[in-house]
């Protein structure tokens, strides 16, 4: 008898060889983000993916949670299983998997379900059902009653190369396996949109790196660190992600003295994307991500967007364009992300904010403002990716 927690994916739809792909990834993800806790057996099983820790010391709960963060998968439920297929096996490990649930109950209401994937096996599914319900009735006698419409625990068989049993599943983090669909670079700041962004987007299988700007000594390294320790918080779920932070103070002081003052913050987001895309390539990114919502400041106006896309040979992706704010806010609770984003650190983006910001900037406009840092706005953008430091969390 083994202690076996069973993974349940999705984006069943998946056929052939992205399935495979799918599958082989998400046990790489799966063994990779397990090990600093233990080691662990993690094998493709007919439409599931098993995992059996090599040493049951470890709190089941942990694992649990490890396995709740990775993305690909739907499900995960704890149970126990044993090589042998029969009915004797299957009612050795149903009364090891009650006298469990029963030490902290008297009493317990219960309904089987069997799946029988292996279809040599010579019960249905139906009579599986009926005769392991009838024998735990009569091994627990006053404990147990069978419920079919609200049980306390639904009893779960599921007979494949070998026989497993479980009650309770898990939710996971669903969306698809990490680095199955490319890589894309965030502009990461400490606010509360930008990290939800890169959880939306890295939840689709994308690879993420993240570009944060600091302006010292304008920010502080307290700044700094939000936007690390928020980093990090996303890569619980993505495993690792590097940092790129790039100083921003020259530039923004020559955007400052040069250009008119209700123009800053449309400048300063075109320069940024200019130098995130820079970043990107060097790091093979196909896109950039931003946490940009309509119309939630003046630089998010579908005129300002305009404009700050048009400084960006590569797309611009924004999972959060359609959301308010009290949506965002769910899910960076939901992802631990909010109460570091809300600490009282001010990044680049809240330094030099105009009285007056322009909402409804025409490029040609912005544009011809922009030459007037032609003579050095390229060898400040070059020396600002030189001078780069990349952290990875």
């Amino acid at each position: 008898m083994t202690n076996v927690f069973l993974v349940k994916y999705g984006e069943l739809a998946i056929k052939g060889k992205n399935r495979f792909i799918f599958e082989n990834r998400l046990v790489a993800t799966i063994r990779k983000n397990l090990k600093p806790i233990g080691k662990f057996e993690v094998r493709k099983e007919q439409g599931r993916i098993t995992v059996e820790p090599a040493d049951d010391s470890i709190d089941p709960e942990i694992i649990i949670e490890k396995l709740s963060r990775i993305f690909g998968i739907i499900g995960i439920s704890y149970g126990i299983k044993m090589k042998e297929l029969s009915m004797e096996t299957i009612q050795t490990l149903a009364v090891a998997h009650m006298k469990k649930e029963l030490e902290t109950k008297s009493h317990l209401t219960f309904k089987v379900n069997t799946r029988r994937a292996d279809k040599r096996f010579p019960m249905s599914s139906m009579e599986v059902n009926a005769e392991l319900g009838g024998y735990l009735l009569d091994a627990f006698k006053e404990q147990l009653k069978v419920d079919v419409h609200n049980p306390d625990i639904i009893l779960n068989v599921e007979l494949r190369n070998e026989t497993y049993v479980y009650a309770g599943t898990h939710k996971g983090a669903g969306g698809m396996p990490y680095g199955t669909n490319g890589r894309a670079t965030l502009l990461l700041s400490g606010g509360i949109d930008s990290p939800v962004a890169g959880w939306m987007i890295a939840k689709r299988g994308v690879e993420i790196d993240a570009v944060y700007f600091h302006s010292p000594p304008y920010t502080s390294e307290r700044a700094t660190q939000k936007v690390i320790d928020l980093a990090k918080k996303v890569a619980l779920y993505t495993g690792q992600m590097k940092v790129h932070v790039v100083p921003f103070t020259d530039i923004q002081m020559a955007i400052y003295e040069k250009c008119p003052h209700e123009q800053l913050t449309i400048i300063m987001r075109r320069i940024m994307m200019e130098i995130t895309q820079r970043i990107g390539r060097e790091n093979g990114s196909q896109g950039l991500i931003t946490g940009e919502s309509i119309g939630q400041v003046a630089s998010q106006t579908m005129h300002s967007l305009v404009v700050t896309d048009a400084s960006s040979e590569m797309p611009v992706f924004r999972p959060l364009i359609g959301f308010d704010k009290e949506e965002i806010i769910q899910i960076s609770k939901k992802i631990d992300t909010y109460e570091t984003s809300i600490l009282p650190y001010e990044d680049c983006c809240t330094i030099f904010v105009p009285k007056h910001p322009e909402t409804k900037p025409k490029l040609e406009i912005i544009e011809q403002s922009e030459t007037k840092l032609a003579d050095c706005i390229e060898e400040m953008i070059q020396q600002a990716i030189d001078t780069t430091e990349v952290i990875t969390v």
